[in-house]
């Protein structure tokens, strides 16, 4: 596997002819080239949930090549997932999340490797997680998990690519305050009350909306490896699917954010 050097360029551009007709779409744009196909054949991305938007989003960062994709969930599959969760099948419900993900993975790509975590992230375990990869995706439903992760990246110097999704609603921003910008808590200082802000089991998704929102969260952690196109990091996408309208929201540095964007893992939102 090619590596990266101190400059961020790979050192090995050498692609087999398989690779060459697999990743030939890519290799054809003059953004990406071969270059940017070696920096996502080096890079590292840890997937932090297996579900809704981890689904898609593995799925297009196995087919886009990625090196090494880590996948970190402790579910297991169930019928009610099977509406929106597209990287599960009937046949594997019972089976661990991040097994099944990566058995859908492999069988699209098997030119890379997959690291399955079937663990729920904790103060104990995230920042070693985090830590071992070059960026993150983060596609979990709850609040406590997005703190948890958001702060670890923050303290680890790592991007954060974050979606959310909620009935038909979707939102999209990267963070990356070691290079400027905003942090998860510059826009979300706290969590909310308990309660205040219904899950998807309470509330619903169409299924469809987490296709979207995780399809849009691999387009950006591929920009985000390649170094192409305008960042997302300081702006907030929302999406109505309803009304197929998409907002825009500049999204500043907190100058009294809690963080401080130097604070240690506490695992507490």
């Amino acid at each position: 596997m090619a590596q990266a050097s101190r400059t961020g360029a790979p050192d090995d551009l050498h692609f087999t002819e398989a690779e060459v007709q697999r990743y030939s779409r890519h290799i054809l744009l003059a953004e990406v080239g071969g270059t940017g196909q070696a920096r996502l054949r080096a890079s590292r991305v840890l997937v932090v949930g297996a579900g809704g938007l981890g689904s898609p989003l593995a799925l297009y960062l196995a087919a886009a090549g990625v090196g090494t994709i880590g996948l970190v969930d402790d579910d297991v599959v169930e019928l009610s997932n099977l509406q929106r969760q597209i990287a599960h099948s009937d046949a594997r419900i019972g089976s661990s999340k991040v097994a099944s993900a990566r058995e859908a993975m492999l069988a699209l790509n098997p030119g890379i490797a997959v690291q399955a975590h079937p663990v729920r992230l904790d103060a104990g375990n995230v920042q070693a997680l985090v830590g071992a990869y070059d960026l993150v995706c983060d596609g979990t439903d709850n609040f406590a998990s997005r703190y948890l992760v958001a702060d670890a990246c923050v303290a680890a110097g790592r991007t954060l690519v974050s979606a959310s999704v909620l009935r038909f609603e979707g939102q999209l921003a990267t963070f990356r305050p070691h290079r400027g910008g905003p942090c998860y808590r510059c826009l979300y200082p706290e969590a909310p009350e308990p309660g205040l802000v219904p899950s998807c089991a309470e509330a619903g998704v169409l299924g469809a909306v987490t296709g979207v929102m995780g399809t849009l969260q691999a387009s950006e952690a591929i920009k985000e490896i390649v170094g192409i196109g305008e960042t997302m990091a300081g702006r907030l996408l929302l999406w109505d699917a309803l009304s197929m309208r998409f907002t825009m929201i500049r999204v500043p540095a907190d100058p009294h954010c809690p963080l401080g964007h130097a604070r240690p893992v506490t695992g507490v939102p």
